[in-house]
């Protein structure tokens, strides 16, 4: 798979991957974070994405941060 394309999306967030070293890596494209999370398939991958926007936007809440906006 190839980097820098949108294969989902998720509250607005847009989720980039790749195959690497027998796995799938992601990240959420987009922001100035870096916010990485890996699934051995398409659907753990997917949840794994998920989880992360939802962490994401909590740890900006907790810490008082806008997040960055989702598809900008």
């Amino acid at each position: 798979m190839a980097t820098d394309t949108c294969y989902a999306t998720y509250k607005g967030y847009c989720l980039e991957c790749r195959a690497e070293d027998g796995g799938l890596h992601g990240r959420i494209a987009g922001i100035r974070d870096v916010v990485t999370f890996h699934g051995a398939t398409p659907e753990a991958l997917q949840r794994a994405f998920e989880e992360a926007v939802d962490d994401y936007l909590a740890v900006c809440g907790e810490a008082c941060l806008a997040p960055d906006p989702a598809g900008r």
